[in-house]
């Protein structure tokens, strides 16, 4: 469980997250919807423990990410915003560095790779070198890397980018079970078809602060709009007669 506590960050006179509070609970995916430029990315950071707020605190699992990182984050996997791809290193390697990184016993590393390996389907790519990865399978390598070892708490920036449908299709199966086996995830995303297939609470955000949250039906509902998609422009204050 992730829980977000009154959390704000600037930089210089921007403000980019603005007193965010939020649960994010075991056995259930929770997606922050927004444009770029609403404080998705640099909420995800923050929980990660690359960014420290400036005011407020996050935990995941009762361990506080400012005071305790270690301990924090290590049951986290984290999709970033870019995918820090080592591009000498193989697809193997980029995998089982995370794994260590995450503290995965060794005497379990070598099955928790193949593992993850096999979740993402990226056999095929497991000793070659990132150097000459296209887009989509930098991405499936580093979401690979995400998961190896099943941590309890996963999130994810954007992870759709770039992959094609197959991988799409994969991904979201990979995150329904995952949900199912009991993890915490947490998404950022703007593709509304995969917000309204995997969410059970979408969060929307604009401007740095969390103007809405709900299922989506909840969210359609309380903007007044037929879907997902015109309730996210009325809730984000965008003009939507202007729009169409």
């Amino acid at each position: 469980m992730i829980d977000i506590q009154a959390v704000s960050k600037s930089f210089g006179k921007t403000e980019a997250v603005k007193n965010v509070t939020l649960t994010v609970p075991d056995g259930a995916i929770t997606t922050l919807l927004g444009a770029n430029g609403s404080g998705k990315t640099t909420t995800l950071r923050m929980i990660a423990g690359l960014l420290k707020p400036d005011t407020g605190h996050i935990s995941i699992d009762d361990k506080r990410v400012s005071s305790n990182r270690a301990a924090a984050v290590s049951t986290l996997g984290f999709f970033p915003d870019r995918f820090g791809l080592y591009p000498r290193l193989t697809a193997r390697e980029q995998i089982t560095y995370a794994a260590r990184l995450r503290g995965v016993d060794e005497k379990h590393l070598h099955a928790a790779v193949g593992d993850a390996m096999e979740t993402l389907a990226i056999g095929a790519l497991a000793e070659r070198r990132a150097k000459g990865f296209s887009a989509g399978q930098r991405v499936k390598v580093a979401l690979a890397a995400t998961i190896v070892g099943r941590p309890k708490t996963m999130i994810f920036d954007e992870p759709t980018r770039a992959l094609d449908l197959y991988a799409v299709k994969l991904l979201r199966i990979v995150l329904k079970s995952l949900k199912k086996d009991g993890h915490a995830i947490l998404l950022a995303s703007h593709v509304m078809a995969d917000v309204e297939e995997l969410s059970d609470t979408v969060v929307v955000m604009a401007g740095g602060k969390i103007v809405a949250q709900g299922s989506c039906e909840d969210i359609r509902i309380e903007a007044q709009q037929p879907n997902l998609e015109d309730a996210f422009f009325a809730l984000s204050g965008f003009d939507l007669e202007a729009i169409k």
